[in-house]
């Protein structure tokens, strides 16, 4: 019993010692992605979608064990092209990652990251166009769900550099041809190659 007791005080102190060595940092993220829509090309051409994200990011760290939880909320514009006719994608996403860091001495370090992100459209949703002819429509989804999967490095205490692949979780959008009496629909899956940079304060 005493043995249990002291392994008891012992972990206690611990996590005591290492939540009072743990940081919080705020800041603010920003980057670059490219999508790529899983619309089959039988039913319509299309492109990659590029666009871009930026917004305020918090940092929590426990630097003995280098586990830590990064969390943002980004404005995200993505734009497309499907039969020359532009969509445009606005959402505010939330993704909140679990990370490991692996220190590379005082300047530097690399970090692996994992989690989910809530998606919201916050733009048009419904886009409607003729070509040739043929009835488009596509309609977005209000939310999504998605998970994230990323690496980077961290640089000067202060800036990072992130590289992400998000893995789109159920259907991003729907899209609709009309072709005299036939109607194909199809739903889309989105998913997207991040690199991003971020700076703490």
């Amino acid at each position: 019993m005493k043995k249990i007791f002291t392994t008891l005080m012992v972990v206690a102190a611990l996590f005591v010692a290492t939540s009072s060595q743990a940081q919080i940092k705020f800041g603010l993220k920003g980057g670059l992605n490219v999508t790529d829509m899983s619309i089959s090309s039988d039913v319509i051409d299309k492109s990659n979608q590029t666009g871009f994200f930026f917004g305020p990011t918090v940092k929590f760290t426990l630097p003995l064990v280098g586990l830590g939880i990064d969390a943002a909320a980004l404005y995200d514009q993505r734009d497309a092209k499907l039969n020359d006719e532009k969509i445009s994608q606005k959402s505010i996403n939330i993704p909140v990652n679990l990370r490991y860091n692996i220190g590379l001495g005082s300047i530097a370090g690399i970090y692996l990251a994992a989690g989910p992100q809530f998606g919201f459209n916050i733009g048009d949703k419904n886009f409607e166009w003729d070509s040739d002819g043929v009835e488009n429509a596509f309609q977005l989804k209000m939310s999504n769900f998605s998970i994230n999967l990323g690496a980077g490095v961290s640089m000067l205490k202060h800036l990072e550099i992130g590289f992400n692949y998000n893995i789109a979780l159920g259907k991003t959008g729907e899209m609709s041809v009309v072709n005299a009496a036939k109607e194909e629909i199809e739903g889309n899956h989105a998913n997207s190659w991040q690199v991003s940079a971020a700076y703490y304060f």
